[in-house]
């Protein structure tokens, strides 16, 4: 008997990951501490190589592996935002891995297999291979946020979230083994045939099966991991879990929706109205009394994923569009607020209280400007681009007759623009602190290209939205 050998065409940016990742582990093991340097560089050399090859993938759709790993233009669109922004964290711990004395190699090898977990997340369109990709990016996440051992914080954030994470995994096994049970399949084209038959069985288990994957976004009633893992972690990490982490998870959220259970959207359309608003309000209060910088950008995180879900709620090819442009635009805001977090180094230690940002336009005025514009990018403030994202998701809402989520999702951002406020500020108007030491290369570098990229998009927004609209169609 002989087994077929599956095409690898498909899996070819997740093949150079993974194997990359394997020679890099040798290399690391090898050379020791002395490697971190060299292994760092390559990781990002091979996370380039990736998203290039995911852009030169024959166009259409490609499947493998029995139909559970498609590349379609949606994972397209995602793949190249994810390996981004796992390129991009390498590239800003640079300088902290040096200062903190973490130079460990295991560390972008970590990343890089996430990453791959990620690509499998994203391309997944069974049940099990949903699973897989979710585990392999979520072990190497767990492992991450504890990599700093000396470090109490780090050790105890890396504890929660695997103790949550694995409560999480198993309420998104328990979803689809009920809704298997219910329709007798795992494809999501097969659940999505059989779906108007599958009753309460498959209502217990789609519920199950979100509340799985609200965890993974940190969207409310299960983002009580959240704040204290963002503030444990080493701020690299941090960067990595609020950017590509978030939008890879997102992608199967949308995914799994829109493509298993489209025959429902009733049903579905419900929980997400609920979360989004849980979410969008509990985003915008609990931040407001946060001291902690880390642990007000998870409050933000929590809320901006809610903002997300309003634009899933509505069950449209306009919906997902605009969930894609909001993504898209978070991860950059995303990574410019945490070059700027990474930069705070004062007397040769890092700090993260939002009263050390006092007076910092007039010790680093540059720095406190495109701070200062990130935030207002967050809040949604025009002509910047993050009032363009939500100005999308908010308009598929409209559209789909979701009015009142919309009203309710412009008051909460107006209330949340209260704490993005209160830091600029503290940084225009308080009495000045010591300045802080001169920023790394690498976080100029990716600081710089998120500023110009949320301050400019206005002016030529059409390559962005044009990829957005190719992606959308293809899941429809």
């Amino acid at each position: 008997m002989t087994i077929p050998m599956p095409d690898l065409i498909p899996a070819i940016p997740e093949l150079i990951l993974a194997t990359g990742a394997l020679a890099l582990l040798m290399v690391g093991a090898y050379g020791g501490e002395r490697s971190n340097f060299i292994v760092s560089v390559l990781s990002i050399i091979l996370l380039v190589a990736a998203s290039a090859a995911v852009v030169l993938l024959p166009a259409g759709r490609l499947s493998t592996f029995n139909g559970s790993f498609v590349v379609d233009d949606f994972a397209r669109f995602v793949k190249v935002l994810a390996f981004g922004g796992t390129a991009a964290a390498i590239l800003m711990s640079f300088d902290y891995v040096k200062r903190a004395g973490m130079r460990k190699f295991e560390y972008p090898v970590l990343m890089l297999l996430s990453a791959v977990g990620m690509g499998m997340l994203i391309s997944a369109t069974d049940l099990i291979a949903l699973y897989l990709g979710l585990e392999l990016m979520s072990l190497s996440l767990y492992v991450i946020a504890a990599i700093d051992r000396d470090s109490a914080k780090s050790t105890e954030a890396g504890l929660k979230y695997f103790v949550l994470g694995a409560l999480s995994s198993g309420m998104l096994l328990y979803g689809a083994s009920l809704i298997y049970g219910a329709t007798g399949q795992i494809s999501f084209a097969g659940i999505a045939q059989a779906a108007p038959q599958g009753g309460l069985p498959l209502t217990f288990g789609l519920v199950f099966l979100l509340a799985g994957l609200c965890f993974k976004v940190s969207a409310v009633p299960f983002h009580m991991w959240t704040p204290d893992v963002y503030e444990g972690s080493p701020t690299p990490v941090t960067a990595f879990f609020a950017g590509a982490a978030k939008v890879a998870a997102m992608a199967i959220f949308v995914r799994a929706t829109m493509t298993a259970f489209p025959t429902i959207v009733l049903q579905w359309q419900q929980i997400l109205v609920f979360v989004a608003i849980a979410s969008m309000a509990l985003g915008s209060f609990a931040a407001i009394g946060q001291t902690n910088i880390k642990r007000l950008l998870a409050y933000s995180s929590i809320g901006h994923m809610g903002f997300a879900l309003v634009g899933l709620a509505a069950g449209t090819e306009e919906g997902v569009q605009g969930v894609l442009i909001y993504v898209a635009i978070y991860i950059a805001m995303t990574l410019g607020t945490f070059a700027c977090v990474l930069s705070m180094k004062r007397d040769g230690r890092f700090v993260e209280s939002i009263s050390d940002l006092a007076g910092l336009a007039r010790t680093s005025p540059m720095m406190a400007f495109l701070f200062a514009m990130l935030l207002f990018s967050l809040a949604g403030i025009p002509p910047l681009a993050g009032f363009f994202a939500k100005f999308y998701v908010f308009l598929a809402a409209i559209k789909a007759g979701l009015y009142a989520l919309a009203v309710i999702g412009v008051l909460t951002s107006v209330i949340g623009a209260y704490y993005y406020l209160a830091i600029v500020k503290t940084m225009y108007f308080d009495e000045p602190h010591k300045s802080f030491e001169p920023m790394s290369g690498e976080q100029v570098l990716v600081l710089g290209l998120a500023g110009l990229f949320n301050l400019l998009f206005f002016v030529y927004p059409a390559p962005l939205l044009d990829a957005a609209t190719v992606a959308a169609k293809s899941l429809f």
